[in-house]
């Protein structure tokens, strides 16, 4: 099987190379390419693939140019940051989406849909970019109820510096160093904020723009972020993670 990967950020074009040669050492991955412009020139210039991984943000602008422009009628799994509200857009032509960063049982599901798979559906393009851009255009959440004891209270989300997870409890920590416990998990949260103020650091931290002191580029590839007020423990970006952290933090 021959798979072209389109996909701008090298440690997750690398990841997900790895998984799909553990998974299936007999495949191909015949280019990993990380802009539509040299998408559809590789298109116009070799055999087409088997199966494609495409990334909705490329380098110089959105997947679905390309797939416009190449009229491409082979299977897709599609690889984002969106959340899982996103789940019919990708499905109204794709085979599959993946959430970043890759997991390996996901990857596997896919593979195995794509096994099954007998025929492709015209692609839809309009309708899915559409669509997708009604999902994220939603409004994100302004405030949290918040509680101390028996007494309860809300947050403004300019008030928030960050929330972390402890085991199974959440707790949401203000501008003025105060905790509180909140009845969402991290990933609800994820959906709930807006992410251009809101970025998920690693498994245990959502941190607020404004929260983030300074930073140092570790030897390891990650970025250790300084919180303020100063969280229990150090909050690191995990390398799968830190070009979406750059990207971000440079918007």
């Amino acid at each position: 099987m021959q798979i072209l990967i389109l996909e701008d950020e090298r440690l997750s074009a690398e990841r997900l190379q790895e998984l799909l040669w553990r998974m299936l050492p007999a495949c191909k991955v015949v280019a990993i390419v990380e802009s539509v412009e040299g998408a559809v020139e590789w298109w116009a210039n070799n055999s087409k693939p088997d199966l494609i991984f495409v990334d909705i943000h490329l380098a110089d602008g959105s997947s679905f140019e390309f797939l416009r422009k190449a009229n491409v009628q082979v299977p897709l799994v599609f690889t984002t940051a969106y959340d899982r509200h996103a789940l019919e857009a990708f499905q109204l032509n794709s085979l599959d989406y993946l959430l970043k960063p890759i997991d390996a049982q996901d990857l596997g599901r896919a593979l195995k849909k794509f096994s099954q798979w007998e025929n492709v559906s015209l692609l839809d393009v309009e309708r899915l970019e559409s669509t997708l851009k009604q999902l994220t255009q939603q409004p994100f959440k302004q405030r949290f109820l918040v509680r101390y004891g028996d007494n309860l209270a809300y947050r403004n989300t300019e008030e928030i510096a960050y929330f972390y997870a402890d085991d199974k409890t959440v707790y949401l920590v203000g501008t003025d160093a105060k905790r509180y416990i909140v009845d969402y998990r991290l990933e609800q949260l994820e959906e709930l904020l807006n992410p251009a103020c809101f970025f998920r650091i690693n498994r245990k931290f959502i941190g607020h723009i404004a929260a983030i002191q300074r930073m140092k580029s570790t030897f390891n590839g990650r970025i250790q972020v300084f919180l303020k007020p100063l969280p229990e423990g150090d909050a690191f970006v995990s390398k799968e993670k830190v070009s979406e952290f750059k990207t971000w933090i440079d918007h």
